[in-house]
């Protein structure tokens, strides 16, 4: 059954707001973990990724799936960057061999970069919730992890994802991949902390701030945001290349798909607009632009074309006319602009 049949399940973007006028995320609905010896074993080809590029949640995914080497072992699926009165859609199988629209002409079939879905040639993603769970009654989110032998979701939680791509394969693995630790234990209370405030106030914050429904609500959540980016910026000040411990890990891949996004989407679209990351935020901008020009695993899998489609697009309720702006220019600064 497609979500056009049973839309009950994808509620509408203004419905997410209580009557306090806040923003209230979903909970994630299907939280297993591929690991040797469970129930979801680590094996080469058992599993997809779906993913839409302009998701920050599912951003992090496509980050930790490079960076452990693993495109081998997942191969992906891509939303069409709008998600309509049915959810997320693919392109048609049909139409996904030929040249796509362009991006100015909004189509709503093909797009750069978006695919059909590979395994069954679904036309939604509420397609594949229902495979998974006939009764699913919630909204119908990205990323997800498929597992191709038993045609079900493992997960759809994009932290717990992300944590189990970091070590479910090593076993497979060699070189640095395989030593690739992005949660390493001497670390862990360091990043759980740091994670929780930047979830709420920024992560999250940037959602709170776009999508409230009254100025109060608006005026808490973008004050909180505003704050936790001045603390970022404070604990960068030290010149520190990686947020904790002196090396890559979670943390600065959950904090980069939010900031690649604020010029671009979250500054005018969400309201956020304090402040630009590259004018306002001098040290989370270089440790922005260290990220993407020194990591190809952050800038291979960041489409800004995606990003600024998809919100501008998607939220009539903010943006009826939908169009889409054309900056900010460049997407992001080079790396060696302070040298200029």
């Amino acid at each position: 059954m497609s979500s056009a049949d049973k839309s009950s399940g994808d509620k509408k973007i203004t419905g997410w707001a209580s009557e306090d006028g806040s923003f209230k995320r979903q909970s994630s609905s299907f939280r297993d973990v591929i690991e040797k010896g469970g129930k979801f074993e680590p094996e080469k080809g058992r599993y997809h990724l779906y993913v839409c590029l302009a998701c920050p949640w599912a951003h992090r995914a496509l980050i930790v799936r490079e960076l452990k080497g693993l495109q081998d072992y997942i191969d992906v699926s891509t939303v069409h960057p709008h998600m309509l009165e049915g959810g997320w859609h693919f392109v048609s199988p049909s139409n996904a061999s030929k040249e796509p629209a362009p991006v100015s002409e909004h189509s709503t079939d093909t797009f750069p970069g978006a695919t059909a879905d590979k395994l069954y040639g679904s036309a939604y993603m509420s397609d594949l919730y229902y495979k998974a769970d006939k009764d699913y009654n919630a909204r119908f989110t990205v990323p997800v992890i498929w597992d191709k032998k038993g045609e079900t979701i493992v997960s759809n939680e994009s932290s717990e994802v992300i944590r189990f791509l970091n070590t479910g394969f090593n076993d497979s693995l060699s070189g640095k991949e395989k030593e690739l630790d992005l949660y390493p234990q001497e670390l862990r209370a360091e990043i759980d902390e740091l994670n929780e405030w930047v979830y709420n106030d920024v992560n999250n914050g940037v959602y709170k701030s776009g999508f409230a429904t009254k100025q109060d609500a608006y005026e808490t959540a973008v004050n909180k945001l505003e704050a936790a980016l001045k603390k970022l910026e404070e604990r960068l000040s030290d010149g520190r290349e990686f947020l904790v411990g002196g090396r890559l890990t979670e943390a600065d891949i959950r904090l980069y798909t939010t900031i690649v996004r604020f010029d671009p989407v979250y500054h005018g679209h969400f309201k956020c607009n304090f402040g630009t990351i590259r004018h306002d935020f001098p040290k989370l901008n270089l440790w922005l632009r260290r990220l993407y020009w020194n990591n190809p695993a952050f800038k291979n899998t960041t489409d800004f074309a995606h990003i600024k489609e998809h919100y501008y697009y998607s939220h009539a309720q903010i943006n009826p006319t939908r169009i889409v702006p054309v900056g900010p220019h460049p997407d992001i600064e080079p790396l060696d602009k302070d040298s200029k």
